[in-house]
């Protein structure tokens, strides 16, 4: 088994860098193969997404049964889409359930990761001294930069303002005039959760977004104690609940299915909303699955209250009035922005610099492509978690899992086959990237009419996964090392 990191200790085999699901994952499948390794986290305490981000009501939108790591299921879910203090409470039971939080090092953060040609090894600059690895994994996850808007004359607004992501708790808002900017997958949670307190409440929204209904029940004793005895209950609906997405992923690729998607969003509208200007205001433009698809029964019921408006999205901000693109003007002592985060280009890039001495930012030109998601060209022994072209709807535990499977089994040849360095093969990646852009233009996300985070700033998909689950955990099963080119380790005399 791979021995604890020693606290001096600046050099290992594997460096990890996050502490989210992925770091946590990434960390005990490398104390199983008896790696030397150390997770770097920047912040003080480890969850990821789920530490950064606990807005009012607070909560996933994949079924806690399938949310969750296979090897270390949670029979004490209370909810069966779970809120986020218990999946940040998941996150820490994990790391200590299978005794890595030892080789976890907060408050480290990574500035800068340069490769080391002379030595074949990473050099890792942080805010916590430096260290130097064989091979990196960089956890860092999809959710981790918030965007907020450049609005004009937003320097002469004189109230409280902050991110979803970065919710000031200090701020109160009972009695007051509340905006918030944006409606996706946070603002649907929390909208709901605060719009009885306050005086009024106006949501600028760009686009409306297409929002199923959510079974959104608690899980009860009786049940938790069926899944804590037996245990192939809970797997059994794991793998229920991961053939429902799959099923999704596939019906997105089919007109009359989507069509049939739409209607049950449709009825979850017409069910809490009888203004008809109102329910026209909410319908989306665009192919339901376009954007991120999400769920609520408190949405629209929020949205129908007398003391709740909706306008366009911000133009400008004078003083403490929000004008809004249509012309609509309102008063406000709060803005909360709920416009989310920094997906298609993956902020860590501008901290990575590979072979070439060139940036990963740079060397992508705002359109990141690399080969299985997961390693980028011109940057050896190196692995990216959530990579670009990964996302599609599924649990985020399917798609790290596959990876952590291929990762394990690329380090494992490293080692075994006296490996210094590996890059990928751009004989190899070129026509996979090439198929796969092909792929995803007969997708929804391609093809479905709307303006999406999907889509980078050159208009390239540079975030979805064109095809199943299932072909990508075959894909990323094993590392093939002709897809790579190979330096071993040379004798040392």
């Amino acid at each position: 088994m791979g021995s604890t990191a020693k606290i001096d200790q600046r050099e290992f085999d594997v460096i990890v860098v996050g502490a989210g699901f992925a770091g946590i994952g990434a960390a005990i499948k490398l104390r199983e193969a008896g790696f030397d390794f150390v997770v770097l986290e920047k912040a003080s305490e480890i969850g990821g997404v789920w530490r950064d981000n606990h807005y009012p009501d607070c909560a996933c939108d994949i079924p806690s049964a399938l949310y969750s790591f296979s090897f270390a299921p949670n029979p004490n879910w209370n909810s069966f889409f779970a809120r986020q203090e218990e999946i940040k409470d998941y996150t820490i039971d994990t790391a200590r359930q299978f005794g890595i939080t030892d080789s976890i090092r907060v408050n480290h953060e990574l500035l800068l990761a340069c490769w080391n040609n002379d030595e074949k090894k990473w050099d890792l600059k942080t805010s916590a001294g430096e260290f130097r690895a064989r091979w990196v994994i960089m956890a860092c996850g999809p959710m981790h930069k918030p965007v907020t808007p450049t609005i004009k004359g937003m320097d002469t607004f004189t109230g409280s303002t902050f991110h979803s992501a970065q919710w000031d708790h200090s701020c109160d808002l009972v009695g007051k005039r509340i905006a918030v900017v944006g409606s996706g997958a946070s603002a649907i949670q929390f909208l709901p959760a605060i719009e009885s307190s306050v005086e009024q409440l106006t949501l600028f929204q760009r686009t409306p977004p297409w929002v199923l209904p959510k079974l959104d029940v608690q899980v009860s004793p009786r049940w938790q104690r069926i899944f804590k005895r037996f245990p192939v209950t809970q797997s059994l609906l794991r793998t229920l609940l991961y053939a429902q997405f799959e099923l999704l992923n596939r019906s997105l690729k089919h007109p009359r299915l989507i069509k049939r998607l739409q209607k049950v969003a449709l009825g979850n509208i017409y069910r809490s909303v009888k203004d008809e200007k109102l329910r026209e205001r909410l319908t989306p433009d665009y192919l339901i699955g376009c954007k991120r698809i999400l769920q609520s029964n408190k949405w629209y019921r929020a949205l129908a209250k007398p003391h709740v408006n909706i306008v366009g999205s911000v133009a400008e901000v004078q003083g403490n009035t929000v004008i809004a693109g249509d012309g609509a003007r309102c008063e406000v002592d709060i803005i909360i922005f709920a416009t989310g985060f920094e997906v298609a280009n993956p902020p860590i890039a501008e901290r990575i610099i590979g072979s070439t001495g060139m940036t990963l930012a740079n060397q992508w030109h705002g359109s990141p492509e690399v080969y299985l998601g997961t390693v980028a060209q011109d940057c050896p022994n190196c692995f990216l978690t959530f990579g670009p072209n990964l996302y599609t709807f599924t649990s985020a535990f399917v798609i790290i899992e596959a990876q952590l499977k291929y990762i394990l089994d690329a380090l494992n040849k490293m080692r075994s086959n006296n490996i210094a360095s590996f890059t990928v093969d751009r004989k190899k990646s070129s026509p996979y990237n090439e198929k796969l852009q092909s792929s995803l233009q007969q997708t929804v996300w391609n093809s479905g009419g709307c303006v999406s985070y999907f889509i980078d700033k050159n208009g390239r998909n540079s975030t979805n996964w064109p095809w199943t689950t299932f072909y990508m955990r075959l894909r990323l099963r094993r590392f093939r090392l002709d897809d790579y080119i190979l330096e071993h380790q040379q004798a040392r005399e």
